[in-house]
């Protein structure tokens, strides 16, 4: 991967990123408000789910 791949991958997760926030920010705010009542490991859960969505993911478009 070049430097340029990274670069747009990198642009194209903070356009995802900024959907949600900039289309319904009270949605956004009130999601944000329940990941923070979440204990340590039910967010390490989510983040150990979205980085293996991710891999299979990449895995089936390459």
């Amino acid at each position: 991967m070049d430097s340029h791949s990274a670069w747009t991958a990198v642009a194209l997760v903070l356009i995802v990123e900024g959907l949600l926030p900039f289309i319904s920010p009270r949605t956004w705010r009130q999601t944000f408000l329940q990941l923070m009542q979440l204990n340590d490991g039910q967010i390490r859960f989510i983040g150990l789910g979205c980085v293996l969505i991710g891999i299979l993911l990449l895995e089936w478009l390459l």
